[in-house]
């Protein structure tokens, strides 16, 4: 039987995603770095709170954030998991609302407002339509989410950040793959004065040929295609039901199931 093993596009093993909440001013010079560099981000946004601490209005944020993600956050940042559910529900069906009226497509993307959450909530973001959520459990490697509703990044950008950039760029076993997650909040950098760390982190590991520069979403969905894929049971073929490409290493050798297709695979 063939040994087949998901890869990423283009039979890439490594992804970088970076996710930065609150939408604070600080945003735009970030977003102007990680277009230089060729970084993706996801900005998880709070549409109660446009106006105040220097955010980002929300007429603005649609043309600022093009070609990342944007994000719910719940729209007044509370501490959900001291909520009853129906505050819960609220604070993010209706965040959902208003960041849609200025995206102009689905915000399926959330994370929990002060690192708060509960088992009960996370079985009620499905029902809201969110695929993945946030936290701010850093586990400090590289490996991939088990569990996209507590999705913990591999670090704060102030944890370690260039040191585990070198670390990640130098993984090179493509038995596995590998994510990096940095997560923070780009007014950190004023308030720290330390905007030359994410700077560094940039330039070090932008522009890389071997690394896939992923949103959360995109990384969410490419996962979620890769489990419909209908494989034969000899492993020869798969079809591939969904819209989009997914790679796979198929006995060492790189194919792209592109969708609507069967494809073979020996």
């Amino acid at each position: 039987m063939n040994n087949v093993l998901l890869a990423f596009p283009e039979g890439k093993h490594k992804a970088l995603t970076l996710s930065y909440d609150d939408g604070r001013t600080a945003d735009r010079r970030l977003v102007r770095l990680l277009n230089d560099y060729g970084i993706k981000a996801t900005f998880h946004l709070n549409s109660g709170l446009v106006g105040e601490d220097d955010r980002i209005p929300l007429d603005q944020a649609a043309e600022l954030y093009q070609g990342h993600e944007i994000a719910a956050h719940t729209v007044n940042h509370p501490t959900i998991a001291r909520c009853a559910k129906e505050q819960v529900v609220s604070e993010i069906v209706e965040d959902r609302r208003a960041l849609e009226k200025m995206t102009g497509y689905p915000v399926r993307g959330f994370s929990y407002p002060n690192g708060s959450l509960n088992r009960q909530i996370k079985e009620i973001l499905p029902v809201l339509g969110i695929d993945y959520a946030r936290t701010v459990a850093s586990h400090g490697d590289f490996h991939m989410p088990e569990d996209l509703m507590e999705w913990n990044p591999t670090c704060h950008h102030n944890q370690n950040l260039l040191a585990l950039a070198e670390k990640f760029k130098q993984l090179d076993r493509r038995q596995y793959l590998y994510m990096m997650y940095v997560w923070g909040h780009s007014y950190e950098f004023d308030q720290n004065n330390n905007w030359e760390l994410i700077e560094s982190f940039c330039e070090s590991a932008g522009r890389r040929d071997d690394i896939w520069y992923a949103t959360n979403i995109e990384i969410s969905d490419y996962l979620k295609c890769f489990n419909n894929l209908r494989f034969a049971a000899s492993m020869e073929f798969v079809y591939n039901p969904s819209f989009d490409s997914v790679w796979l290493d198929a006995g060492g050798t790189i194919v792209e199931a592109k969708g609507g297709s069967r494809t073979q695979l020996l």
